[in-house]
């Protein structure tokens, strides 16, 4: 197995999922979709569905984030957002549901997008499995302990059965877990958070939320620039549209023009976007997507225009569930 990654939540800031009505609308779409492609029956249904992406049927998601990645010998996560209780669900049909897990959580920093779903994570209960953490900040094992504490959450922390464990890890310097190489670089947030590359055999990952961007240059990264550096797949902040980055600045988000600008110059060849707006609704999203088409676009006219060499550069926003298998970008 090469490098395996899944996304369990996508979203920023808080879980948010589309009041009844919407489904609604999006259902009554669908059907209007399957007539005019002039489908008729129950029996073509899955047919129809076939030619449709994820989103345009079952929209981003809610959950927040919450990333898994497998390689042949290990297996880590980053951030304990709402979507990593159905990361243990899914974990305790394995080694974890008997006590014998060795899990490793690396936090990205300690706001609530990125913690609620840790009192939820159910290996926690399981006596036998242990459980490691790693953030570089200094106070990882007080805030983690203070999401197991009345009147916050009712089982108390020194309840858990199993055997957890809290590591600091030093800016910039390498960790190996497993057959992983896992490096903090500090991201542009306004409390202090701390992106990760990941590297293994050969391949090399680069979670960059939450980050505004506003140290684009190589100049301005200084010793943060190897974030972005021999990197195969970068997952990027882009939060908002261009006009609403200048509108919310120091809010810790980005949008997919900074990311892209970046790809194009360290040729990162795949791009995901995420940490979609709680408020931003499937079509918002769509043409979050179109403004990034038509960036793309332009910079790829002008750099011809200009005899210029671009490298080429894929990208898509990701969506709840997505999975990325890196030997086969």
């Amino acid at each position: 197995m090469s490098m395996h990654i899944k996304y369990w939540g996508v979203r920023g800031s808080l879980p948010s999922s589309p009041p009844p009505e919407v489904w609604v609308a999006d259902f009554e779409h669908l059907m209007h979709g399957f007539f005019r492609s002039g489908y008729s029956s129950a029996s073509q249904i899955k047919e129809y569905l076939s030619h449709l992406s994820v989103p345009q049927v079952g929209g981003f998601g809610t959950a927040t984030t919450c990333v898994e990645v497998q390689t042949a010998n290990g297996h880590l996560i980053i951030d304990g957002g709402s979507g990593l209780r159905s990361l243990g669900e899914k974990m305790m049909r394995g080694a974890a549901g008997k006590g014998k897990a060795n899990i490793h959580i690396f936090l990205t920093h300690f706001h609530w997008d990125h913690l609620i779903g840790l009192p939820f994570f159910v290996p926690h209960f399981i006596r036998g499995n242990r459980i490691n953490y790693y953030a570089v900040q200094p106070e990882l094992e007080t805030l983690v302990r203070g999401k197991f504490r009345r009147p916050y959450f009712p089982v108390a922390f020194e309840s858990l059965a199993a055997d957890i464990r809290f590591y600091n890890l030093e800016p910039r310097k390498p960790l190996k877990v497993d057959d992983m190489t896992i490096t903090p670089y500090q991201l542009d947030h306004p409390d202090p958070c701390w992106g990760f590359k990941i590297e293994s055999g050969g391949k090399a990952y680069a979670h960059c939320v939450d980050t505004e961007g506003t140290r684009s240059s190589r100049e301005a990264l200084g010793p943060d620039l190897p974030l972005y550096q021999g990197i195969d797949l970068m997952y990027f902040d882009a939060q908002y549209t261009l006009p609403e980055l200048a509108e919310k600045a120091n809010w810790g988000h980005s949008a997919a023009q900074i990311g892209l600008d970046i790809a194009f110059r360290e040729n990162i060849g795949h791009v995901i976007f995420a940490h979609h707006d709680p408020g931003a609704n499937t079509n918002q999203i769509y043409e979050l997507k179109k403004q990034t088409r038509e960036y793309y676009d332009w910079k790829v006219k002008s750099a011809e225009t200009n005899h210029v060499h671009l490298p080429p550069v894929k990208w898509r926003y990701a969506h709840e569930g997505l999975e990325i298998d890196l030997a086969k970008l």
